[in-house]
Parts: C-alpha cells; sequence; structure tokens
C-alpha cells in the first residue's frame, strides 16, 4: 500500500452520507480526483463548498454494477485509487475491504470478520458480554415459540432486533407485549427481512438519553469525532415508525451524568482491544449508539461499522483540515489524530426530506424544484440521496431524498439557516421534521 497523502479518493455508495464524505476529502489539500460510485444524480454537480468557500478537487461519479466485491475490485482496477472509502455497511459485511486489501488498495472500512459487530447482532451481544462492555439484559431466539416465551417473562416494553443486515429497519421497540409478539412473528415466521431475521435478540428496553459517539481508528488507536444525535422516528416529537433517520445535529452535549472519558473507558476501548485480541481488528469508524441510563451508565445499544447517516452529514460539516489524510492514516494502520480538527463555535442541523409514503412505501420520480435556491442560502449544503436525472430533471429516486445541512454560529442560527432551505424545496408528497436540533441548546 501507498504511504504517501491520497490523491485521487474513491468513494463508494450512492447516498447522502457518501456525498457529504466526497465533498469533505475533495477539500484535502492532496486531493486531485474524487470519484464516488455508483453516486446520485447531485454527486459532482458543485465542487465548491458553501461553509467553507473553499474550492475542493473535482468529484465525478462512476457507474458501478453492484457494491459487490467483485465490482468493487473490478473499478478500483480501472481508477486506481490511493484511498478507497466504504459508505455503507452491506459491502463491508460481504468482505469490499478484504477483496481490496488483497490487490493492495488502502481500503477504509474494517475487513469481513470485524464488520460482523454491524452485521450480527448476536455477535455484537455476545461480544459485549466477553469483554465487559455494558449492554442490555438479553436472550437470542431462533424460533417463534421460544421467542413468545421470552417476551412474556420480561414483559413490556422491550426491544425485538433482527440479527442481520436490515437497512435501518429491523429493531422494534415495543410498548406491549402483543406488539413484540408481532414484531417477532413478522421476523422468524413471515420472513420480513429474509435470512436476517432468522434469529432475533430480545433486549430489555433501558430508558434514558440516547447519543451517537464516532471514533476513527487504526486497530490500536483513535480520534472520537463531536457527539451527535439523530432523529429516527418518522414524526415530530419521536412518533411513528422508525427510519434510517430523519435528521441529525452535532455537537451534541452528553447528558451530565457521563463523561466522554468514561465513554472512550468502558465502550470505545475494550471494543478496538477485544476485536484485536480476538484476531478481528477493525480499522475504520466505529459508530457506537448508546442508550445513557439515569445513573449514567452508557449502555452499548448498537455498534456500527461506518458512519451514521444523517450524522456523518453533520460531522463533516464540523470538520477542518485534511478530512482525506485522516482516513488514509486509519486506513494504513497509523493514525494521524492531529490531521483535522473540529470548527470553533460551529453548529451543525441536518434535516431529511423524504419521499411520498416513506418509510414504509416511497414514492419515486416526483419532480424536485427549489434545490439551487436552498444551496443558495448561507452555509447550507443540500447533499442528495434518492434522487435521478430524469431527462434533465432531478426528480426522487428513494425514501430520504435530500439531506439539507446547515451550520451556524449557534445552533438558533443553524436551524433557521437549515429550515428556511428546506422549505425552497419541493416535491409532491415531500415531509420532513420541524423539530430537528430542537432540544440542542
Amino acid at each position: 500500500m501507498s504511504t504517501a497523502a491520497p490523491r485521487r479518493v474513491l468513494v463508494l455508495g450512492s447516498g447522502a452520507r457518501e456525498h457529504a464524505i466526497a465533498r469533505a476529502v475533495a477539500r484535502s489539500a492532496s486531493v486531485t480526483d474524487v470519484i464516488v460510485a455508483p453516486g446520485n444524480a447531485g454527486i459532482g454537480r458543485v465542487a465548491t463548498d458553501p461553509n467553507t468557500q473553499e474550492v475542493g478537487a473535482p468529484i465525478r461519479r462512476e457507474a458501478l454494477p453492484s457494491l459487490d466485491p467483485a465490482d468493487v475490485v473490478a473499478l478500483a482496477r480501472r481508477e486506481r485509487p490511493d484511498l478507497v472509502v466504504v459508505g455503507p455497511e452491506a459491502p463491508l459485511a460481504a468482505g469490499a475491504a478484504d477483496a481490496l486489501e488483497a490487490e493492495g488498495f488502502a481500503v477504509f472500512g474494517p475487513r469481513r470478520d470485524a464488520a460482523a459487530l454491524e452485521a450480527s447482532k448476536v455477535f455484537l451481544k455476545d461480544f459485549a458480554t466477553r469483554h465487559g462492555i455494558p449492554t442490555a439484559p438479553y436472550v437470542v431466539c431462533s424460533d417463534i415459540e421460544s421467542a413468545e416465551a421470552a417476551i412474556r417473562e420480561r414483559g413490556a416494553p422491550i426491544v425485538i432486533k433482527a440479527d442481520g443486515l436490515c437497512a435501518g429497519k429491523g429493531v422494534v421497540v415495543a410498548a406491549t407485549v402483543d406488539e413484540a409478539c408481532a414484531a417477532a412473528r413478522g421476523m422468524l415466521v413471515e420472513r420480513r427481512f429474509g435470512d436476517a431475521g432468522a434469529r432475533v435478540v430480545i433486549e430489555a428496553c433501558i430508558a434514558g438519553d440516547e447519543v451517537s459517539v464516532h471514533a476513527v481508528t487504526d486497530g490500536t488507536s483513535w480520534i472520537v469525532l463531536p457527539v451527535a444525535r439523530d432523529h429516527k422516528r418518522v414524526g415530530e416529537g419521536d412518533t411513528g415508525p422508525n427510519t434510517g433517520g430523519m435528521g441529525a445535529f452535532a455537537p451534541a452535549k452528553l447528558p451530565s451524568s457521563l463523561t466522554m472519558d468514561r465513554v472512550e473507558r468502558e465502550i470505545i476501548a475494550p471494543t478496538i482491544a477485544g476485536m484485536r485480541a480476538e484476531g478481528r481488528p477493525f480499522r475504520g469508524v466505529l459508530f457506537a449508539g448508546l442508550m445513557v441510563a439515569p445513573d449514567g451508565t452508557p449502555f452499548l445499544l448498537e455498534h456500527n461499522v461506518r458512519f451514521g447517516d444523517p450524522e456523518c452529514e453533520a460531522l463533516m460539516a464540523l470538520l477542518e483540515g485534511d478530512v482525506a489524510g485522516l482516513l488514509a492514516s486509519a486506513a494504513r494502520g497509523a493514525l494521524d489524530p492531529n490531521a483535522v480538527r473540529v470548527a470553533a463555535d460551529r453548529a451543525a442541523v441536518v434535516v431529511v426530506l423524504a419521499a411520498h409514503g416513506y418509510p414504509a412505501a416511497p414514492r419515486t420520480g416526483d419532480p424536485i424544484r427549489g434545490v439551487d435556491a436552498a444551496a443558495a442560502i448561507e452555509s447550507v449544503t443540500v447533499l442528495h440521496a434518492g434522487t435521478a436525472d430524469r431527462d434533465g430533471a432531478l426528480v426522487t429516486a428513494g425514501g430520504r431524498v435530500l439531506a439539507v445541512t446547515a451550520t451556524g454560529p449557534s445552533f438558533t442560527e443553524a436551524r433557521r439557516r437549515v429550515y428556511a432551505a428546506a422549505s425552497a424545496i419541493t416535491f409532491d408528497g415531500m415531509h420532513m421534521r420541524r423539530d430537528i436540533g430542537g432540544r440542542a441548546s
């Protein structure tokens, strides 16, 4: 692998997260070329970042048949990137990093055996238990009879989780026993998530404050990024079904009962050390979803092996310096924590604009208007996710369509800017939450 600063960077994925990463690495001084595959209709439209007024390296989109390892390697062989950043979890779980590293490419993202932290909730819970990481009491069930018995024994509220990857939709926080049994039946019997629901984790529901902590690591050392808060429920006031995320803000405050030192000591450090001890060294970004109990105990809800979406959009808006250098140093096993710095006295808020029918049955093909007007607002970036070009017009092509991101000297100003921008955009059936970051300050 090359040890030089990355000049050509390949970003794999098609969402707003990958759009944000591409823009961030394009601002790195060493980078001359950013490729996003398969990308979306918004990737590469603008190389000037409204947040910093810096002109970055050109960003272009490349077609990719799939994110399967073979297709990814074929593209990398053609493009010869100095660094590959894998955005989504599915290609990591499928072994994309392994295949790329075997060809000599530097990869930001864990190998398949380390990606099990996210790919299997059963593995995660058992791993946390082995290494003394605080996590909610749980049982694992592979048939509906044992699942229903476990649910009735524990009572509600209770959490039901499909074992495998379900695009953020495999977790049900059930308020009643009947609701929990129905969720378990949908996974185990109806196979709503296919093989991903062949086993379920039945977990105690921990009350408290939920926070997201991202740590970039080379497998031994790490750097913690600003704390972010995601809004998962589709409706205001955290109502309605879970989604992939309707908005986020950063930097968020930890509950007063918890310090970052404790998070690192009880969650981050034992995870990185434990993975290394088990022969699964983790390189990439470790995204810990925590529930902080009233007594300050940080319970691990989940580990993700990639940046959260939309948390990533907020984090990238706050990072200054050599983002590409940071990711490359982690990929090569020699983390450079001084490559980036967090912008002082700046807040970031992300609001997701969702399609008609999202999350159950999103509609596609609706024309999108007002993106340019929104992006013209001070310190606003419109990041594309579910968009496509149809005869020269921008149309919806997924459930989460756009991630409108704004920064400001305060959360009040960042929220004013982001909602002014979001309100400038229209498409039939568009909906968003209007309370994102409302409790930030």
